[in-house]
Order: C-alpha cells, then sequence, then structure tokens
C-alpha cells in the first residue's frame, strides 16, 4: 500500500464520527523470519462494525489478534510499528496487556464456554477483576446485551457446555460483554453454526454497535456486506483497501479487491 493509500486508510474513522477507537501505524507482525503483517496502518471508527476480509492467510487474523495484544501468547511473535487505543500505544512499556484485554474484548471462532455454569461463565471476568457489586445483576445485563437471557435465564445453574453450539456463542460473547469493553473483536464468530444461530449472531452484532466499536474477520462476505459498515481488504499481510462497505463492495477502486469478490481468486 502506498503512503497516500496507508493516509486514505485513516480517513474513513476521522470524517466518519470524529472519534477513532483504534488506529494502528505502520503495523508489521512477525513469525519468526516470515512476516504476516507489513505496515498496515487502519484508523478503525468508534461504534461502528468493521469487516475484515480476505482469502486464507492473507493476515485477517493476525491484524485481529494484534489490536488486543493477543499475539503475545504466540511463540515467536514480534511486532513493529504502533497500535493507539484511547491516545496510548498498547505495545508500550508500561502498558498491563491484561488491562488491555479487558478493555478489548475478544471471540473466538469456535464457542469456547468454560465446564462451569451458565452464570459462572458469564461471571468469570468481574470476579477475576475484583468486583465487590452483585454479581447477578452484571449476568443478566451480559446476557441480554448478548440476545440470550430469555432463554437462559431458567437455566442459568446449568453447564455451558451442554449448549447448543449457538447458545455457547452467545455465552462467550456474554462473558466476554461482561466486563464492559469498550471494543470487541470477533474472529469468524458464526463460521461453525447452523444459519439459523448465524443470523441471530449477525443479528446481534448489528445491536452491538449501539453501545461499542466491533471488528469482525469473517471469509464470509456476504456477511461482511450484511454486517460491517466499513470493510478491509487484505492480501498477503498487506491492507488493500478500506472503506464504506457499500461503496468497496460495488465500486472498488483497487484491482486486486475487484477480482478477490468477484471470485476470480480465493
Amino acid at each position: 500500500m502506498s503512503d497516500l493509500a496507508q493516509e486514505r486508510a485513516l480517513e474513513p474513522a476521522r470524517a466518519a464520527t470524529g472519534t477513532t477507537a483504534i488506529e494502528t501505524e505502520r503495523l508489521s507482525v512477525f513469525y519468526g523470519a516470515k512476516e504476516a503483517l507489513k505496515q498496515v496502518s487502519i484508523a478503525i471508527p468508534a461504534r461502528e462494525v468493521v469487516a475484515f476480509i480476505g482469502p486464507s492467510g492473507c493476515g485477517k487474523s493476525t491484524l485481529l489478534r494484534s489490536l488486543n495484544r493477543m499475539n503475545d501468547r504466540v511463540p515467536d511473535a514480534r511486532v513493529q510499528g504502533r497500535v493507539l487505543f484511547d491516545g496510548q500505544d498498547i505495545y508500550g512499556p508500561d502498558v498491563d496487556a491484561v488491562e488491555i484485554r479487558r478493555r478489548i474484548g475478544m471471540v473466538f471462532q469456535r464457542a469456547n464456554p468454560f465446564p462451569k455454569s451458565i452464570f459462572d461463565n458469564v461471571a468469570f471476568g468481574p470476579r477475576i477483576n475484583g468486583y465487590t457489586g452483585k454479581l447477578a445483576d452484571v449476568v443478566e445485563r451480559a446476557l441480554r446485551q448478548a440476545a440470550a437471557w430469555d432463554e437462559l435465564k431458567d437455566r442459568l445453574r446449568q453447564s455451558a457446555v451442554g449448549l447448543s453450539g449457538g447458545q455457547q456463542q452467545r455465552v462467550c460473547i456474554a462473558r466476554a460483554l461482561a466486563v464492559e469493553p469498550e471494543v470487541l473483536l470477533m474472529d469468524e464468530p458464526a463460521s461453525a453454526l447452523d444459519p439459523i444461530s448465524t443470523q441471530q449472531i449477525e443479528e446481534l452484532i448489528y445491536a452491538l454497535k449501539q453501545t461499542l466499536t466491533v471488528v469482525i474477520v469473517t471469509h464470509n462476505m456476504q456477511q461482511a456486506a450484511r454486517v460491517s459498515d466499513r470493510t478491509a481488504f487484505l492480501y498477503m499481510g498487506e491492507l488493500v483497501e478500506y472503506g464504506a462497505t457499500q461503496e468497496l463492495f460495488t465500486r472498488p477502486t483497487e484491482p486486486r479487491t475487484e477480482a478477490y469478490i468477484t471470485g476470480r481468486f480465493g
């Protein structure tokens, strides 16, 4: 991506709301000697849904995991450049990675509920963070935010592992929401779900942007078109194009973007 294109990738967030939730500056990520992400600069607006699309191995999950330092957990991972959140580089020497992950939550591709009750799954984060209020209220709020309260309110003491895949994923979303993050990262949150559960997750994503910023990775371009305000197309570790979703899908400016969304490669 040229310097001009990099600068333009930062413009949507500044123009849309005047508030940027997260911004990367020439962010590169290495796994050993392999450069998986190449000098990506992108601004993500507050209270919008941004989708990362691209073929397998293009760097979209690496970029997502960089936004809350989950790549710290990958052996031999190394980061160059900056990720700015609330005016601070999250990779700075004095930054608490645990606090960053509280404020920038994450939901993974496959639901991973703990082998505990639904209540204890959702209450887990507040408990380990020393919350002293009424946990029942926190659990109800989070499950309501995750559109799961009506289904699960009479089953809170049952194991979350026994739920359907879609219900497990919404419990995991509620678990992330219980600590009141400002940003929620979602890595292929519906890829393992049936169509009805996928629709429920998509409706939930759309509703969540009323209160927080959502960034999703998806292989499903139709899903990106349905739920996101802005879409970023990545290819071979580079940010090729980023802009309003409708514009990117109907009038892409980069030939590689057009080739991907029309199915000529990927």
